[in-house]
């Protein structure tokens, strides 16, 4: 286990953590050419995975980037589109693993995805593995999708390592409670919580319409106006968990840290507005797969620098991201 100070140099026109945060969602940034594939879930349902160089993936030694988004993102999220265009300027294939109900269309099943879904990552790397056994597959995780992927890999530990080489978790939340009261009040909550409920509230009452029966109302769900409403009348009952408190204790993956034996590399930023500095794990609360870089600045998932070729002002993160699957391939 290691730890160090990330040095991440913003632009100047972008030293504060909501620049940071908002500029990437509104910065041009061409899309990929992705490659879509439907997967059965074995729950009868389905997910959608949109690939770059998939031709090239069953080649002999060929690495797979894949990764798992943040709630409510896609193929079409800014740091999905800035790492897998890094993946095919290396020649490597990539796949952004879409949450169930974040392709374009709703699932068929009442379980939609939430933060540890670790069971969703096991059977997806494990199918992904038994596809292409001639790869290296590596994974990555941002937000939502970085704190079920740590949750996996420390309930796998060593165990890990027969499917991936190496992992990463970006602006991973590390307790859930801690995020959701960062975006209870103020600008956080007129901003970041409202764009999320957006989406969130439209797929809640489309479940509703699919599902009559849950334990939740119409007017619940309009009433929502932070994650503890929609955690304890959505989320929780929608998968298994008594309420809301109940979720963010089991899911939060700074308490399975410790079991990561597999080279995992988390990345955080101490102005982070929807991940508080204070709720990130310590050097005694990981394991010895992991590498904590925490950064001063770049917000959420944000790292926005100068202009830099064609990855233009998104470069960094991917260029660590890849660096430190490259030391370990």
């Amino acid at each position: 286990m290691s730890v160090h100070q990330g040095i991440f140099h913003p632009a100047w026109w972008a030293n504060n953590a909501h620049v940071q945060t908002i500029l990437p969602v509104i910065l041009p940034f061409d899309m990929p050419s992705y490659t879509r594939e439907r997967w059965d879930t074995p729950d009868d349902d389905f997910i959608d995975l949109d690939w770059v160089n998939l031709e090239s993936a069953a080649n002999a030694g060929q690495k797979i980037f894949i990764l798992f988004h943040g709630l409510e993102g896609s193929s079409k999220s800014s740091y999905a589109k800035a790492l897998m265009r890094m993946a095919q300027s290396k020649g490597w294939s990539g796949v952004v693993v879409h949450w169930r109900s974040c392709s374009g269309e709703i699932n068929r099943q009442r379980v939609m995805y939430h933060s540890g879904f670790s069971a969703e990552i096991d059977w997806v790397l494990k199918r992904m593995a038994q596809r292409f056994p001639c790869a290296q597959l590596f994974v990555g995780g941002v937000s939502l999708g970085g704190n079920a992927l740590l949750k996996w890999l420390g309930e796998n530990g060593a165990e890990a390592d027969r499917w991936v080489k190496a992992a990463v978790g970006i602006c991973a939340p590390h307790d859930l409670k801690a995020g959701a009261i960062a975006l209870q009040s103020g600008f956080n909550q007129r901003v970041y919580m409202r764009n999320f409920l957006g989406t969130l509230k439209q797929k809640a009452l489309l479940k509703l319409e699919q599902f009559p029966e849950l334990p939740m109302t119409v007017s619940q769900v309009r009433a929502a106006r932070n994650f503890f409403d929609v955690d304890n009348d959505f989320t929780a009952p929608l998968h298994g968990f008594k309420d809301a408190e109940d979720y963010w204790q089991k899911s939060s993956s700074k308490q399975f840290m410790g079991g990561i034996a597999v080279p995992t590399l988390i990345l955080n930023t101490a102005n982070d507005p929807i991940v508080p500095a204070h709720s990130l794990a310590n050097a005694n609360e990981v394991g010895k797969g992991v590498t904590l870089c925490y950064t001063d600045n770049g917000g959420h998932v944000g790292f926005v620098t100068t202009r830099q070729n064609d990855m233009k002002h998104f470069a960094w993160m991917p260029d660590r991201v890849f660096s430190h699957f490259e030391a370990h391939a």
